[in-house]
């Protein structure tokens, strides 16, 4: 009974959950269309876009440790809602980026793919993407099997990956991406810790 009860608490969450995720587009929306985005609207659309990517990455990634801290194997139902807004909002920046900072001239912008570090990681990490989204579904977890586990485990790469094109893209102040250098370190350490304690419980 009370396993039903939280079930039907994490299915009641989900549609909360959607909203909040949606709100960030929300407002970039409502400042776009109200001068709210200060002398540099597209670099204003372009980075909290990305921001916005990354937190819902790394949130992501915390499903596993927070299950494991919390005991609340249910938790790891939120993951593929996040896991998705997470590629939304990466495709939202690239193309705030392509298309209306570049004004979709193709080969400027494979140009800076190849020129620009930040941009070269950033677009790895958006490609490295696209096949975790495609294979998110119930249906491709059954056709995969234990191959899916595999592929998505392409997340930490990615994770990196986006932390590094955020820490390269600032000039001045770091302070924002090492944060998010932390905060995915962190996490790492805990899944590893994790790891470790699992093993260590077969082994015992």
């Amino acid at each position: 009974m009370h396993i039903k009860l939280f079930r039907d608490r994490i299915a009641a969450l989900k549609p909360l959950l959607f909203a909040a995720c949606l709100m960030p587009l929300a407002w970039l929306i409502w400042d776009a269309l109200h001068d709210g985005l200060g002398a540099d609207p597209v670099a204003q659309l372009e980075h909290r876009s990305g921001d916005w990517a990354l937190r819902l990455l790394l949130a992501t990634l915390a499903v596993t440790p927070l299950r494991r801290l919390s005991g609340r194997a249910d938790l790891v139902r939120f993951r593929r809602m996040l896991g998705m807004f997470a590629f939304f909002y990466a495709c939202v920046h690239l193309t705030i980026y392509v298309v209306i900072d570049l004004g979709a001239y193709w080969s400027q912008v494979f140009a800076d793919v190849v020129k620009r570090p930040y941009i070269t990681v950033g677009f790895a990490a958006w490609l490295l993407l696209i096949p975790l989204a495609v294979t998110s579904t119930r249906g491709m977890m059954r056709r995969l099997g234990r191959n899916w586990q595999r592929l998505h485990r392409l997340v930490y790469v990615i994770a990196l990956l986006a932390v590094l094109h955020f820490l390269w893209l600032v000039k001045a102040d770091h302070r924002e991406p090492l944060l998010y250098l932390a905060i995915f370190g962190a996490l790492m350490l805990l899944r590893m810790s994790g790891r470790a304690l699992g093993v260590r419980r077969l082994g015992s």
